[in-house]
């Protein structure tokens, strides 16, 4: 396939594919006013629009116009409405600028009288092309729409009329995708076919946030959605942060159901994004081989951004036009980058929505999808629509705290975050009885069931579950499967595997046995019933009887320049562990912020505070509800992207 530079005017240029026989058109790359868009290569309307009236707004050689559409009641429209459109046009969306007001298509609900004085305030704008969808005032000619456009920027061909989406073009700086995706009507996918400036950077395209208007069936409707890349979606390959894996299969040909049960709502996906390898725990740099680790926007840009939802947490933290992204959460995957990244995260209740088409487990006992955002609006709608059908309903907030990992009182700054949202919370839940250190591991020691089980602690008894549980269920359900697939193609070659699989995998093929991984098994079982009926438990009304609070992160920095010791066995047991094996939500709710001195910029920086929260299983939304409660009383600000997540 060949392209060609076609100009368009002053400010405007397009690289134009031209298609030979054999191929086909993939879409086009347009600057206008040096914002760079994708015009997809399908129509979405088309406009009857005169030939010579197209000549007339087009310069000579051009193929696309750059076009507004307004849709509204306008009974009448001026100079100042024009003006009004134009700034909230302007204010809500990153994907319009001026340069679309080169043509126009007034498209009103109700008969529109157009004032004498709109004529200098189109020329004021450079528009060349004027349309209306009804014969009124100056304009006496109604242009027919082949199918409605709602407000937006587009672009119109200057030879048959055709009306095309305008998707603006980002550069993935931060390292945050593995590639760009566009929808196609038959629901498959494909690889944006557009690239921008970046070092070693994806291209990640956008539609305009005026093609949408959210409602109660669409309750995601234009929300821009990452998705990490151990989900199937149609038309598309997956690579699970392993090269040989991504070159081994072919596109996949459906789309996993709980993707679609976002797509169906409205959300639209706009890329890929990265996961450490086979989404075990890695740490950059070097425990990424395959594949760099993205960077983490905040503080001084060099802290890891944790993983194994690496991607997700650094494009949230980072990009203001990403409104959310999907992960996976086992053992911390969506809560490590949440919290170092600054955004709100949820491990959810295990089994809420299934994992059908994600062919890549760490263990089917332990994982979970789930979200990131920097709004707790949109994660509560987000986890209403995912987990659907499979939430508690409650009256009011649980009334007891418990906490553990708290400090008593504050010495340093991060620490005066985490506490004054904590006595903030207790006023607005009006708690019954002071807050208490939650000592489960006293709790389980005098219980009976560490009688029946001969340990005397939790870390005695749960320290290798974890680590037993996804090495040996990877493994034997993934990891054999492809290394019998790679083989096979390949002359009996192994595949290459980052140093943090590798040594898991090693240790469930050379150690771990079929009786360890049934321990494992009956060791959670345990735990989970005696966490789940002795600890934090399920009650009417509050759904949850308490809540435990644990810190998330303290604007401690994590730096990426830092050689480390090889990957280890996973082997641990902490309050971090508490919502994989007891299968309960722990979600991290973005607190503040604190300073630290950054060795890497030698200056003053800041880092994200955050708290993790965990409640009864299938409370998920009453910890939603009260991450939203939370955020409109003031006690929690929504993030923003970039280093800082409050700007000063």
């Amino acid at each position: 396939m060949l392209s060609a530079v076609v100009k368009l005017g002053a400010g405007v240029f397009a690289l134009a594919s031209l298609v030979n026989a054999g191929s086909y058109k993939a879409g086009s790359t347009v600057v206008v006013n040096d914002i760079y868009y994708y015009v997809p290569s399908a129509p979405v309307s088309s406009l009857g629009v005169g030939k010579h009236q197209l000549k007339a707004a087009a310069t000579p050689g051009e193929d696309l116009i750059p076009l507004t559409v307004m849709r509204g009641n306008f009974s009448r429209f001026d100079a100042s409405v024009l003006q009004e459109e134009v700034e909230q046009y302007s204010t809500t969306d990153d994907v319009f600028n001026p340069g679309f007001l080169q043509a126009i298509y007034l498209a009103s609900t109700t008969s529109t009288q157009l004032d004498t004085s709109l004529a200098s305030a189109l020329t004021t704008f450079g528009n060349k092309l004027f349309m209306t969808s009804s014969n009124s005032g100056l304009f006496k000619s109604a242009i027919n729409c082949s199918k409605s456009l709602p407000t937006g920027p587009y672009f119109l061909h200057a030879y048959t009329g055709d009306v095309y989406q305008a998707w603006r073009l980002y550069s993935d700086y931060e390292g945050a995708f593995t590639e760009g995706t566009i929808a196609h009507a038959d629901g498959n996918f494909s690889t944006l076919s557009a690239s921008i400036a970046g070092v070693q950077s994806p291209t990640i395209g956008v539609p305009s946030r005026l093609y949408y208007t959210k409602t109660e069936s669409q309750p995601l409707a234009g929300v821009r959605l990452g998705i990490k890349d151990i989900y199937d979606i149609a038309g598309t390959k997956r690579g699970c942060g392993n090269r040989a894996y991504y070159d081994l299969y072919p596109e996949r040909n459906t789309t996993a159901p709980a993707v679609q049960k976002l797509i169906d709502p409205g959300a639209i996906i706009v890329g890929k994004m990265k996961t450490s390898q086979f989404a075990n725990g890695e740490t950059a740099t070097a425990d990424w081989v395959d594949y760099h680790s993205p960077f983490n926007a905040r503080g001084d840009g060099y802290s890891d951004p944790s993983s194994s939802s690496s991607g997700p947490g650094a494009g949230i933290g980072a990009y203001e036009w990403l409104d959310l992204a999907l992960g996976s959460d086992t053992g911390g995957s969506v809560r490590n980058p949440a919290q170092v990244n600054g955004a709100y995260g949820n491990r959810p209740t295990h089994g809420l929505v299934t994992l059908d088409n994600v062919w890549m487990p760490l263990s089917p006992l332990m994982d979970t999808p789930g979200f990131l955002t920097r709004d707790a609006t949109l994660w509560k709608t987000a986890g209403e629509v995912l987990y659907s059908g499979n939430l508690t309903e409650f009256s009011y907030f649980p009334k007891t705290i418990y906490t553990s990992g708290f400090p008593p009182n504050a010495s340093n700054e991060a620490e005066g975050v985490l506490l004054d949202f904590l006595a903030k919370l207790e006023t607005f839940l009006n708690v019954t009885q002071p807050t208490s250190a939650l000592d489960y591991e006293s709790m389980w020691t005098s219980s009976q069931q560490a009688v029946i089980e001969n340990t005397s602690t939790l870390t005695e008894f749960l320290l290798y579950t974890y680590g037993t549980l996804i090495s040996k269920q990877q493994y034997n359900i993934f990891g054999i499967p492809f290394i019998s697939d790679y083989q096979a193609a390949f002359n009996g070659r192994t595949p290459f595997l980052d140093p943090s699989p590798l040594v898991r995998w090693n240790w469930a093929r050379y150690n771990l046995t079929d009786q360890d991984l049934e321990s494992g098994i009956h060791n959670k079982t345990v735990f989970t019933e005696w966490w789940n009926s002795e600890v934090v438990r399920n009650v009417p009304d509050s759904c949850s009887d308490s809540l435990l609070l644990y810190p998330g992160t303290l604007a401690t920095p994590n730096y990426r320049n830092v050689y480390r010791n090889p990957p280890g066995l996973p082997l641990w047991w902490g309050v971090s562990s508490i919502g994989p094996i007891a299968g309960v939500p722990d979600v991290v709710f973005p607190l503040g912020q604190a300073t630290y001195n950054s060795t890497i910029t030698l200056h003053e920086e800041v880092l994200p505070v955050a708290v993790n929260i965990i409640a009864a299983p299938r409370c998920d939304a009453m910890l939603f509800e009260l991450a939203e409660q939370l955020q409109k009383a003031g006690i929690i600000n929504a993030p923003k992207a970039g280093s800082r997540m409050y700007r000063r």
